[in-house]
């Protein structure tokens, strides 16, 4: 009961050939270039033929006659048919094109014609009730061969495909990969070619169709030759691949021996009405299973996040850390501006700024944001990345790509590599487009205007100490009356307000210069953050996420090929 049950699961979960074709087709949109042009052209034309024979309206079976010459192939089909339809000669080549001879009253010409078969033959009623007696009557008395027991039966006639003439053999082989059920037509002499073995039988054994071989001419030989060709037969055509259930069925066309058999054979192909369906499944299960084999069979680990290393070596390929170098520089330019002595200040205002020499700052009277405006002008000054910046890269991102393509086939792991090592000048572009867009500027620190406002106000204190002085000292030198300036002991309050204001203007730019040191590193250190945080973006976005990608449609695509290969 229970082994029922698991039949009657499989079976619902079981895949036609129309979706099956749909899973490769998928499959192959999926895998793209990593997949083999050979094995895709292979698998396009097993989806195509899938979706041109199911939509072809009927239930026929298509049966193909094949055989070297002189095996009797052409009089074994005269002799199924009841009729000489099909041209028989020891003259080589004696057969041409297919022929064809349709069993039933349902129109096969669609068929045919998406078949390339021209020469057509439609056995009727009264020929077929004629030759079910001349095939057997015991096969007759079963069902499995009498009138009707054939219809919907294409059986086509192929040339012979050792033929001397190219066009036969192509023909052949051409009608060979359309037809649903192989019929193997050899005889004593040529039952081992390895022509037959290695070129046909063999290389169409995958392709799961039903195949039948018959050993013609078998009246020429005595009944314990018959069976030692059967036997050493069937030996070969399962070491060729074959199931152990394949049938060889000895016959005489010129005695009408060993017919009746084959009759019924082809009676039961048609009438389950599976053949079509298990060779075309067969095709496609084919042509999954060579593209399976260019499909890694376990995933590797697909990277959630850039590592630092990797986001580090594009720091530096983006010229960050001249970038922060300007900006504390720039700071401590600034600060010196805000703080310093106020009548040394203008020496400061002479040196360059760091910032404009990269074309990170703009300056602008219009209200326009300075990040905004370096974007306008889209690219910065930075110097190139150095060597040792672009190998640091070059090793962050051939580690990311080893350890994302472990395990995988060499067109996977190369598409991997691609992926996490793009075009180095749209890496470059992305990076210093990455670099302008960030803020360089913070709020000015409170403790810049409580120095400025000291420093202007020692600089008042000592100018008007000076003055003082010097109206005083002017005064004496005019010989006028001088009046008594106020003291703090010794010494006058013009003095102490002129030395004063100098000496402790002096102290606070001194003092200021280790904060505005500490300040500087803290700005380095916060614009860091943020020019790690935007290369960590572009590091997500340009390369692992490209990485996985890739890896994400490996998965996808062996998933699918898993799918398309089941076994029915």
């Amino acid at each position: 009961m229970s082994t029922l049950l698991r039949r009657k699961h499989a079976d619902q979960h079981a895949l036609s050939a129309t979706e099956r074709a749909r899973v490769l087709a998928e499959a192959l949109q999926t895998g793209g270039a990593e997949l083999s042009d050979d094995a895709v052209a292979h698998a396009r034309r097993a989806i195509n033929q899938t979706r041109e024979r199911t939509a072809l309206v009927g239930g026929h079976t298509v049966v193909a006659l094949a055989g070297a010459t002189g095996s009797g192939k052409s009089s074994t089909f005269n002799a199924l048919v009841g009729e000489d339809v099909s041209r028989v000669g020891a003259r080589r080549p004696t057969t041409a094109t297919a022929t064809a001879a349709v069993w039933g009253d349902e129109p096969a010409t669609p068929l045919l014609d998406w078949l390339g078969v021209g020469d057509r033959h439609q056995v009727g009623r009264q020929v077929a009730q004629q030759a079910a007696p001349q095939v057997g009557a015991a096969a007759t008395e079963e069902g499995l061969a009498g009138p009707g027991a054939l219809d919907g039966l294409v059986l086509l006639d192929l040339p012979d495909f050792d033929s001397r003439a190219e066009a036969h053999r192509q023909e052949a082989d051409r009608v060979l990969q359309l037809a649903d059920v192989f019929v193997w037509v050899t005889d004593p002499q040529k039952y081992a070619d390895a022509r037959l073995h290695d070129d046909y039988i063999r290389a169409l054994a995958a392709h799961d169709a039903e195949t039948v071989v018959v050993l013609n001419h078998a009246d020429r030989l005595t009944p314990e030759g018959v069976d030692q060709c059967l036997a050493d037969l069937h030996r070969l055509l399962v070491a060729d691949g074959l199931p152990e259930r394949t049938q060889v069925i000895a016959t005489s066309a010129r005695t009408g021996a060993g017919l009746d058999r084959l009759r019924a054979r082809l009676a039961e192909a048609v009438a389950s009405r599976t053949a079509a369906e298990r060779r075309l499944t067969g095709d496609l299960r084919t042509s999954a299973e060579a593209l399976r084999e260019q499909v890694g069979s376990v995933d590797p680990q697909i990277p959630a996040e850039p590592g630092d290393e990797l986001v580090s070596a594009l720091g530096r390929a983006a010229g960050v850390p001249v970038v922060l170098e300007a900006v504390e520089r720039d700071y401590r330019r600034e600060a010196a501006q805000m703080t310093g002595w106020p009548f040394t200040r203008w020496g400061h205002a002479l040196r360059p700024d760091p910032l404009k020499r990269l074309r990170l700052k703009e300056d602008n009277d219009l209200g326009i944001e300075a990040t905004d405006v370096r974007r306008t002008i889209g690219r910065s000054s930075l110097p190139p990345p150095t060597p040792a910046a672009r190998a640091a890269v070059d090793l962050a991102t051939r580690r990311l790509a080893d350890e994302s393509s472990q395990g995988l086939p060499t067109p996977w792991a190369e598409a991997v590599q691609r992926a996490a090592a793009p075009e180095d000048n749209d890496l470059v572009d992305s990076l210093d487009q990455t670099v302008l867009a960030v803020p360089l500027r913070a709020r000015r620190p409170m403790w810049w205007s409580v120095f400025n406002a000291l420093q202007w106000l020692l600089a008042i204190t000592a100018v008007a100490g000076l003055v003082w002085l010097l109206v005083l000292m002017g005064l004496g030198w005019a010989q006028l009356p001088v009046p008594d300036s106020p003291r703090l002991g010794i010494l006058p309050y013009p003095l102490i307000m002129l030395v004063g204001g100098v000496l402790l203007g002096l102290l606070l730019a001194a003092l200021g210069r280790p904060i505005a040191r500490a300040g500087a590193r803290r700005r380095r250190d916060g614009i860091g953050r943020r020019f790690h945080a935007a290369i960590y973006d572009v590091a997500q976005e340009r390369l692992v996420a490209e990485v996985r990608d890739v890896l994400e449609r490996h998965a996808r695509t062996r998933q699918l090929l898993d799918q398309a290969r089941v076994a029915p």
